[in-house]
């Protein structure tokens, strides 16, 4: 190894198999993908990160990250769309929630990854 970079011509033809074997499928790659660009803008992972604890409405959510309810409830159309986040209604009131613990769980993981 040079630099990074892998100087011998030698096809390891299992390792290749194996790795053909645990592959998922491209479309489940293409929406691994799609979910990743979800948590990639940091307005949207706050949110999420704000959900992670409690549900909240737009007005206090838009309140705790210092950004107009419009802008807050772009964001959240956007995570309702990626089943990311549910909403449920009390009176004239919205309040949002994670959809699942996988995402709490996702996000998490990735705190502990960069944290380590």
């Amino acid at each position: 190894m040079n630099n990074g970079f892998c100087d011998c011509n030698i096809i390891h033809k299992d390792v290749i198999e194996h790795a053909k074997e645990h592959m998922p499928d491209d479309d489940i790659i293409y929406d691994l993908s799609d979910l990743f660009k979800i948590f990639g803008d940091s307005t949207r992972l706050k949110i999420l990160c704000a959900l992670s604890n409690d549900e909240m409405c737009v007005c206090d959510i838009a309140n705790l990250i210092n950004m107009t309810k419009s802008s807050v409830s772009h964001h959240l159309r956007v995570l309702k769309q990626s089943r990311l986040v549910k909403y449920r209604k009390s009176g004239k009131s919205t309040y949002y929630s994670l959809a699942d613990s996988h995402v709490t769980h996702i996000i998490n993981q990735g705190v502990e990854h960069i944290t380590e």
